[in-house]
């Protein structure tokens, strides 16, 4: 089914895309990533001279300033993840989804003028922190504090499994800076890289995204200027990232339609070229109609997520309905990914194949973000209350 959500600018966008893809990326790139457990700087200042990342930093400050049309970033992400990169496609997320919104949306003046415009060309990694050992969903459980002193706040904690933790400059970092568990009793503050008692810790072996860096984090009475307090003011940390949950979780919705979309190409194109019994596999019925459930499936998930976007466009996406774009597209996806894997045979659990290394890499999709258990709480909440 055609979609007809890009206009004549994002089908261009399109073309700047693919050919970064094709001068920057390759297969033996993307086994050096895996090598090292992490995308290389050199690529992303290549994405950032390319104009595909910073796309949500505002032009002011060097960036696209498509804070809000998030169809580039799907053109991104279809791109990157339907070339078999998702750790790429994980990388560039994590820079404009999670680390530039909650400066470019939220942040002061001052502390968009100091980093956003190394931000939007790749020279300032970012990073999201707020999962720890103790606290995952119930974010309202976490331990690390920030206690306030003269001119800034000393931090004492940990966070786990933080995406590019290990490669980002600069981590926006969730804290509590109160008693009990309020939502004002958090705050956001910006830790660099350097500051003394930051350490960046080890990087996590992940089952899948191998080439996409993940870390703990610690925090032994780090220092943190005032300046670096996202918004100037303390308490607001929960409902900034109750303000930024919808994005984030639409842009997992968007990741694993690429993905199952995806999915369908690399099986359509295995299956007709492959043969048993003299047959192409895709001959038979059964393959078939694996084949036109998978293609329905790709289509359903297209129509329900371009609306999506079109809703955040326009500023109507609501966290309730952000959830239910995040758990059904993920479960679509495993779905897909899983019949891929099954007619790839014995090749879909070889790593060499895209298909499997899709498979490893989607299975946290339907974790991070809120696990998808959370997500139908939610949006179950807003159905029938809750007592």
């Amino acid at each position: 089914m055609e979609r007809d959500i890009y206009e004549e600018d994002h089908e261009a966008f399109r073309d700047v895309v693919k050919d970064f893809m094709k001068r920057y990326v390759s297969e033996d790139k993307r086994k050096q990533w895996e090598a090292d457990g992490q995308v290389d700087r050199a690529t992303m200042l290549a994405a950032g001279e390319a104009g595909i990342i910073g796309l949500s930093v505002p032009e002011e400050f060097g960036g696209a300033g498509m804070l809000q049309d998030y169809r580039y970033r799907a053109i991104v992400l279809e791109e990157v993840i339907g070339a078999g990169h998702g750790s790429l496609a994980g990388a560039l997320g994590i820079q404009d989804d999670l680390a530039v919104p909650y400066i470019a949306h939220m942040g002061t003046q001052e502390q968009k003028e100091k980093w956003l415009p190394g931000m939007a060309t790749g020279e300032i990694l970012g990073a999201l922190a707020m999962t720890e050992p103790g606290a995952g969903s119930d974010l309202r459980g976490i331990k690390t504090t920030a206690k306030k002193v003269d001119g800034g706040y000393i931090v004492n904690g940990a966070k786990t499994f933080i995406s590019s933790g290990k490669t980002a400059d600069i981590v926006v970092t969730f804290v509590k800076t109160g008693e009990g568990n309020r939502p004002d009793a958090f705050s956001l503050l910006i830790l660099e890289d350097g500051m003394e008692g930051f350490d960046h810790g080890k990087t996590l072996e992940k089952m899948g995204f191998h080439g996409w860096d993940t870390a703990e984090l610690s925090f032994t009475d780090v220092f943190v200027p005032d300046a670096n307090l996202i918004g100037g003011k303390e308490g607001l940390g929960f409902i900034q990232l109750m303000m930024n949950l919808p994005l984030e979780r639409l842009s997992i919705g968007v990741a694993a339609a690429a993905a199952g979309e995806a999915a369908f190409n690399w099986t359509r194109d295995y299956v007709i070229s492959r043969e048993a019994f003299g047959e192409r596999i895709a001959d038979f019925q059964n393959t078939r109609f694996q084949l036109a459930d998978m293609a329905t499936t790709v289509d359903v998930m297209w129509a329900y997520i371009d609306r999506a976007m079109l809703l955040y466009k326009d500023a109507k996406l609501s966290a309730e309905e952000a959830a239910k774009v995040k758990f059904w597209a993920t479960d679509r996806e495993a779905e897909l990914l899983d019949v891929g894997v099954q007619l790839h045979g014995g090749y879909g659990y070889i790593t060499e194949y895209p298909i499997a290394r899709a498979y490893l890499d989607a299975r946290v999709h339907r974790i991070y973000g809120g696990t998808n258990e959370i997500m139908r709480d939610l949006v179950a909440r807003q159905i029938v209350g809750k007592r």
